[in-house]
């Protein structure tokens, strides 16, 4: 595998160039191979344990998209002019909780661990949740997972700027109706899954009419 090259000042440039678009342009469409390369940097994104609490659902169907409208105050125009729209799903307490079948299914079948190695990472993993972050309750489960998530959409988002391609994350959604919905017209099983955010993609139809605005490098980092 050869170690990345790229220019530092191409990455800062996508940073500055990405934005929170708030239309798109209706008449572009993203490519399914750069769709698929945006995927594929929320495939591969870090996650607490290597756990994976996630799931994404591109809904590009018209019906399903304007299903969303009325759950998702921030999202109409957004459904209406991008070309992909992404459900990013947070896994709930039964799927990341420290004895779920998941979890074992994780140690055992995806990262393929030795017996004895099965047993230490399990038991720190519960340790994790009971003691370190104390993960007591359904509620801050769910929480832990939706924060593992965000980490796949900051990738998702970067990468797409780095390609040229513009997004715009919402969370301005009613997250219960949201949920019955999913679990209505989208077949997900919303015992096991919540709704984290939603991200839209796609290609500006204006340039932003506001410059981008951050507080001062060291009114936010300090050295010691």
């Amino acid at each position: 595998m050869n170690t990345p090259n790229i220019a530092k000042e191409e990455i800062i440039n996508a940073f500055k160039y990405r934005h929170a678009t708030k239309e798109f342009d209706p008449t572009k469409t993203i490519s399914e191979e750069d769709m698929k390369f945006i995927l594929e940097t929320a495939h591969l994104s870090p996650s607490s344990f290597g756990f994976e609490p996630w799931h994404f659902i591109v809904v590009q169907d018209k019906d399903l998209r304007e299903s969303l409208k009325p759950v998702a105050w921030g999202a109409p125009l957004k459904l209406d002019t991008a070309s992909h729209f992404v459900l990013g799903l947070a896994m709930k307490a039964p799927m990341v909780k420290y004895d779920s079948e998941y979890i074992t299914h994780m140690m055992k079948d995806v990262k393929q661990l030795p017996k004895d190695v099965i047993e230490t990472y399990a038991r720190l993993y519960r340790e994790f949740q009971e003691r370190d972050f104390n993960l007591d309750n359904d509620k801050k489960l769910f929480d832990w997972a939706s924060k593992q998530t965000y980490i796949a959409l900051g990738n998702m988002m970067t990468s797409a700027a780095l390609t040229g391609i513009d997004s715009c994350p919402i969370e301005g959604f009613h997250q219960e109706k949201a949920e019955a919905l999913l679990k209505e017209k989208f077949g997900v099983d919303t015992d096991k899954y919540g709704l984290s955010f939603m991200v839209a993609f796609g290609y500006r139809k204006a340039d932003p009419e506001f410059k981008k605005s951050r507080r001062n490098f060291d009114d936010i980092v300090t050295w010691k």
